[in-house]
């Protein structure tokens, strides 16, 4: 039984690989040309701005780069099917995000992505693989939507803004985002950068973008 089990998961792991690549390589041109423009300017960048609330929302604003991005989108979908790629194609195969984020019955996350990226065959990885609640949607989000989402502690988790700022500085799947693999892109910037935007941000007044 345990080795039927193990064949099925190897099985599995291969025909999601495939995919992947398949994917990779279809999207790849859109990947090269999204290069530009993956900078992230540091929190001393927005001193200049002496009004306190606009150099807040400024901070965010430069953050929000990062939530904008398909390293972060991908795994806070609108619906209950993750995205990959670029261009933020449907998962394949149809994974789905199941009762608790991990998946649903017969196919959970852990079953093809494990602790760590398989580069071998393209698989990305991370220790508690798992779509954000459907509270926490990234995709099709506006940059003030994100930002008033995140202040709401009835769809951030319970969250302080300290421990939002803690969790964008210190999460491990957050910072997935800057290790993603081979043939991923990158998130903006580093992750250091990011933490420190979204701590200033918070010790500014936590202000949001107007557009």
């Amino acid at each position: 039984m345990n080795r039927r089990r193990e064949a099925r998961r190897v099985m599995l792991v291969t025909t999601v690989a495939l995919s992947i690549t398949a994917v990779g390589a279809w999207f790849a041109p859109t990947a090269v040309q999204a290069q530009a423009g993956r900078e992230l300017r540091a929190p001393s960048a927005f001193a200049a701005i002496r009004d306190r609330a606009q150099r807040s929302a400024a901070l965010f604003a430069e953050a929000g780069k990062v939530f904008q991005h398909p390293r972060c989108v991908n795994c806070h979908p609108a619906g209950d099917r993750p995205l990959q790629g670029e261009l933020g194609a449907l998962h394949q195969p149809a994974a789905r995000r199941g009762a608790d984020g991990f998946g649903a019955p017969g196919l959970r996350c852990a079953a093809c992505h494990q602790e760590a990226n398989y580069d071998a065959v393209g698989m990305p990885g991370q220790h508690a693989w798992h779509l954000a609640p459907r509270s926490m949607v990234l995709q099709g989000l506006a940059l003030p939507e994100i930002c008033a989402q995140l202040k709401d502690p009835t769809r951030n988790g319970g969250r302080t803004l300290a421990e939002i700022a803690e969790h964008a500085g210190r999460d491990p799947l957050v910072a997935w985002g800057w290790a993603p693999g081979v043939g991923r892109q990158r998130a903006p910037g580093t992750h250091a950068t990011f933490g420190a935007l979204m701590k200033a941000w918070v010790d500014t007044g936590a202000a949001c973008p107007t557009h």
